[in-house]
């Protein structure tokens, strides 16, 4: 978010009552409900509480640090202590001192030549289906596609040994065949957690910013039923899984087009997500809690 829009947003913030010093109830409850399977996560990855401490006290500095500032001046210790409770001792000891964190190789290379592949006219077959390609000899091979796409950074046989091994493509009579029209890791626990990261965090950034900007909202809707049976949910997966994937081939096949048409500095995430609980348990839990 640039500093223009983030003051914006403090405006909007301030016009709707947020900015009295108290935070609404309902952004409290709506915060512990979104950290809740984020604490659970960190549990199940032995990430404890002091862990998360600091990784937080870190974020609070960089935040301020980077989107909180005055236009026209300085952007001191003092400030960004005021803004985040966190000791100018310690802001001054942060201050630029921020991990970057970059996607793994094989996850960002990957992720363009599966869209390629999925979208480009002259590796589909009639139907839209990606064509098997042959390893190499013929005009269109998997070696002179991967060069295509990443012209001279990889190299074909590199990329095969790793999709080999994440499942996601099969050689067969030396040709190789996608197994998958998405680029979803099977085994990489890296390349799983870095989608994790990006498509969580769009997706709660792009709600953050309706939250506070009416004017401009991003697009973001959902569907949501209760009391169905087991049979209905598993009917509802499969639309899901089905529609979805049409929606996003379309969108894929789209950005394609217009990054060759219409190139830029501007990027986009959209995405479709599936998730179903039984609610018995939790509604005994909850009942318990109150």
């Amino acid at each position: 978010m640039s500093n223009k829009s983030t003051k914006s947003s403090l405006k909007e913030a301030s016009a709707s009552g947020t900015g009295s010093g108290q935070p609404p109830e309902s952004l409290l409850k709506a915060i512990r409900a979104l950290l809740k399977p984020l604490v659970r996560l960190l549990l199940q990855f032995q990430i404890t509480y002091p862990y998360l401490t600091d990784l937080l006290k870190r974020l609070y500095v960089e935040v301020a640090e980077e989107e909180f500032v005055i236009p026209g001046k300085k952007q001191t210790d003092t400030r960004i202590s005021l803004l985040t409770g966190v000791h100018r001792k310690d802001t001054r000891k942060l201050r630029g001192n921020h991990e970057e964190s970059l996607p793994s190789l094989n996850v960002s290379q990957g992720t363009k030549l599966v869209s390629h592949w999925i979208s480009e006219p002259k590796y589909l077959d009639p139907d839209g289906k990606p064509v098997p390609l042959p390893l190499k000899g013929e005009e269109l091979n998997f070696e002179s596609f991967v060069q295509e796409v990443c012209r001279q950074d990889l190299r074909a046989r590199v990329v095969l040994d790793e999709w080999l091994r994440l499942g996601i493509v099969d050689v067969i009579e030396d040709a190789v065949h996608l197994k998958q029209e998405a680029f979803i890791p099977a085994g990489s626990l890296d390349d799983k957690a870095y989608f994790l990261g990006l498509n969580v965090a769009d997706h709660l950034s792009a709600a953050a910013h309706n939250l506070t900007d009416t004017q401009s909202p991003f697009f973001e809707r959902c569907v949501y039923y209760s009391e169905l049976s087991e049979e209905a949910i598993a009917e509802l997966d499969r639309l899901a899984r089905d529609k979805g994937m049409d929606t996003l081939k379309a969108l894929n096949e789209k950005a394609l087009e217009l990054k060759q048409t219409h190139p830029g500095e501007h990027r986009f995430n959209t995405g479709v997500y599936f998730y179903s609980e039984d609610t018995s348990s939790s509604q005994v839990s909850e009942e318990k809690n109150e």
